[in-house]
């Protein structure tokens, strides 16, 4: 029995009415007449943008001809809540259409909130019941081939338009069904972030010359701190003529050179077997003759199979982390790197990060809901010396007004000449609000515990 079907069976096990209202007209009625008037082999060789005009001019003639005295709004309302439960996810459809939302949370039928701009706020929208959730989430997971159940209460999917979609249900939700969804925003440029202030010209400068220098660079950050939008932007800098491989957990990144190749883990099937992890596309991704691997995060053991590519001709590669900080990113790196079957030294360890990390690029999320650039760090240490960075730029934070706006501006520090003579050995100069530290000259260096 679909989940859908168990949700709709009563005690008794007879089916119960779906009955959701938008305005004080049966919904559920509506969508009945809909499937009645329609000619389903004719839909099907339609285009999704065909397919809802065609619904959509079924339905207003169905409630011309049927429905109650409406107004223009609460018409315009009907039709497009019946076509969006017919064709889409119904009640989040238009949550999904705005493009100032990055994520949408929903805690049982009544509780829907959204992230905009940063900041989580509840927005007036509900479902008919547990039933209408359900239909929802089980129309999202039939796309994936999966299935949700009290045998696999837990699912992660991805819509057809690319969101990432995590489910959770009772027993393991409490209060119900939850739902998450992801939304990717659309790429940016290193121009358009400096227009939004999440970075200035000079470190957009620095940052792109070490790309195209070949530094590997390690972007870090909490959840929803800007991680993948800057992984996005700095791959731009790659040059045209390289080959590169891009592996995620679920596809976000959006290249524009033409020589790409993206790889996307796989989970496991309902017999729990066909699962490919990042771990095995990372360890393939080697026979592949890249001149670059981008890993959309590193969070397990193939933090060590990155290393070792870094480590063996793959330079200019690039990863994110989650960590709360710089120091925090490359201690985490040396943890995860562990949590492979190989048994290796910590020394080892320590050896491999030193040699494969270039620089480290931390991002934040302040109080504002503003994402910036909080920290640029060189590691400096070398083979099996305890971690040392080297800060390079970072933002420095002004008291907190009653507005709660975030204000501030960025240092930019000296290079060590052994970053800036990279640089030069590429063809690349130093921006020149940076310039290059002289050998008697203190740096802001600092041992990372």
């Amino acid at each position: 029995m679909s989940l859908r079907n168990m949700v709709n069976a009563g005690e008794d096990g007879a089916e119960r009415p779906d009955r959701g209202n938008s305005d004080g007209t049966d919904v559920a009625y509506y969508r009945g007449r809909l499937l009645e008037e329609i000619d389903l082999a004719e839909l099907a060789i339609l285009n999704g943008a065909q397919r809802r005009a065609r619904l959509e001019r079924v339905m207003g003639t169905l409630v011309s001809r049927e429905g109650p005295v409406l107004s223009t709004r609460e018409r315009t309302a009907l039709i497009r809540r019946v076509v969006d439960e017919a064709l889409g996810l119904g009640v989040l459809e238009p949550l999904l259409a705005d493009e100032s939302i990055t994520e949408i949370m929903v805690n049982g039928p009544n509780n829907v909130f959204v992230e905009r701009n940063g900041k989580v706020e509840r927005v007036p929208i509900t479902f008919a019941g547990e039933q209408q959730l359900y239909q929802t989430i089980d129309r999202i997971v039939s796309t994936v081939n999966r299935r949700v159940d009290e045998s696999s209460p837990m699912v992660d999917a991805r819509l057809p338009t690319g969101e990432r979609v995590n489910v959770v249900v009772p027993p393991l939700s409490l209060d119900g069904p939850t739902l998450t969804i992801r939304r990717f925003p659309r790429p940016y440029s290193v121009e358009e972030l400096i227009e939004r202030g999440s970075i200035d010209m000079a470190i957009g400068l620095l940052l792109s010359a070490c790309v195209r220098a070949k530094f590997n660079v390690l972007v870090s950050g909490g959840t929803g701190s800007g991680k993948t939008t800057l992984l996005n932007a700095l791959s731009a800098f790659v040059p045209d003529g390289e080959r590169i491989v891009t592996i995620e957990d679920a596809a976000e990144l959006t290249l524009r050179q033409e020589h790409v190749v993206r790889l996307e883990s796989r989970p496991a099937n309902i017999e729990g077997k066909g699962q490919i992890t990042i771990r095995e596309l990372v360890r393939n991704s080697l026979r592949m003759r890249p001149d670059r691997i981008i890993v959309g995060e590193v969070r397990g053991g193939e933090t060590l199979d990155m290393l070792q590519a870094m480590n063996t001709g793959h330079e200019g590669s690039l990863t994110t982390v989650h960590a709360n900080s710089a120091d925090d990113a490359i201690m985490r790196l040396e943890t995860l790197a562990s949590m492979s079957e190989l048994r290796i030294p910590f020394e080892a360890l320590r050896d491999q990060i030193n040699n494969a990390v270039d620089v480290i690029v931390h991002l934040a999320r302040y109080p504002d809901g503003s994402r910036r650039i909080a920290e640029v760090a060189a590691v400096t240490s070398r083979r099996r010396e305890a971690f040392e960075l080297t800060t390079l730029a970072d933002f420095d934070l002004a008291p907190l007004t009653a507005d709660g706006i975030v204000r501030g501006g960025y240092r930019h520090l000296p290079l060590p000449p052994i970053v800036a003579q990279r640089l030069a050995r590429a063809g690349e100069s130093v921006p020149a609000h940076f310039g290059v530290a002289a050998p008697d000259e203190q740096l802001i260096v600092r041992a990372a515990h």
